[in-house]
């Protein structure tokens, strides 16, 4: 089970990375040194954490948003089948900091795990016709968008369908409320998101990472690879998408984890990256304390709906 508390990813991130920091003044207070290695960068935890779902949670969430939807959608007499959510594909790229894992590079280069991503599958008729989309996605909004279902209820949309007012947005919006925003005052579901957004980018900023992404490049360049793109250098060396699993992509890619392991690049941008969401953690703690219980309530109502 994953460790609910605030700052259990800020203890497994002090035991990991032991010595003082090499970069001086750069980059957040007292922030520790990296680990001299990091072998899978998806596998790092971050002082946010404990503010997400995971991913299991996360697709308990989104099936329960989708099951109120389709209540909202019986009230109005229509039958509303929710579209499958495809489990994700998990990416030899997907860490935020490119390819990490020489293993992976060596044998998937930098396409998807397994192989080719699954074509998209059409959409499917839902039969609901005009009235069954109108319910479902809402009249033309007029004025300001509810943010909470408490004022959405007080909101009309000027519209009727069997004897009742459809919601500002229809019931797919109405979904989304009764999970996200059930009260007024809710926190944003993006907030943690976006205190994410910004450490990253502040630590992809860092004098520390940016030498060492400038160190990373020279690396590549020795190979004869040229790119200053740590994170998606497929467009820089030249491979199109259906090339990525391809012998020039692997021997790119090994190339690729061998600089960065020999730069300390994964470590010191994790270690700048953990620094400011240790400090947006500190200076946004009061919201972010009302947005963990808020997450643990709607976690408790999606096990519930989803029975």
């Amino acid at each position: 089970m994953r460790p609910r508390a605030p700052h259990a990813a800020a203890v497994l991130l002090g035991a990991a990375l032991l010595t003082a920091c090499a970069s001086g003044t750069d980059g957040p207070s007292a922030a520790p040194a990296p680990p001299s290695e990091v072998t899978d960068a998806a596998r790092l935890s971050y002082p946010l954490d404990g503010y997400k779902p995971t991913d299991e949670e996360s697709r308990g969430i989104e099936r329960a948003q989708a099951l109120l939807t389709a209540d909202c959608m019986r009230r109005f007499g229509f039958s509303y089948r929710p579209p499958e959510q495809p489990r994700p594909v998990r990416s030899a790229t997907a860490s935020r900091y490119g390819l990490t894992d020489a293993a992976t590079a060596s044998r998937y280069g930098y396409a998807p795990r397994g192989g080719a991503l699954p074509p998209p599958k059409a959409p499917a008729d839902d039969g609901l016709g005009a009235t069954g989309e109108l319910v479902l996605g809402g009249p033309p909004l007029r004025g300001r968008v509810p943010t909470s279902l408490a004022e959405s209820e007080r909101t009309d949309s000027g519209r009727t369908v069997n004897g009742r007012k459809v919601p500002v947005g229809g019931c797919g919006r109405e979904g989304f409320l009764r999970m996200y925003a059930p009260r007024e005052g809710a926190v944003d579901a993006l907030f943690v998101f976006r205190l994410e957004t910004e450490a990253y980018t502040r630590a992809r900023q860092d004098p520390s990472v940016a030498r060492a992404v400038d160190a990373w490049s020279r690396c590549m360049a020795e190979k004869g690879y040229r790119t200053g793109d740590p994170v998606s250098p497929q467009q820089d060396l030249g491979l199109p998408p259906d090339a990525f699993g391809g012998p020039r992509a692997i021997a790119a890619a090994a190339q690729d984890v061998a600089c960065k392991r020999r730069t300390r690049l994964v470590g010191l941008w994790y270690a700048a990256e953990a620094g400011f969401q240790r400090e947006a953690a500190e200076r946004h703690a009061e919201t972010l304390t009302r947005a963990k219980s808020e997450l643990d309530a709607r976690i408790r109502l999606a096990a519930a709906r989803n029975g």
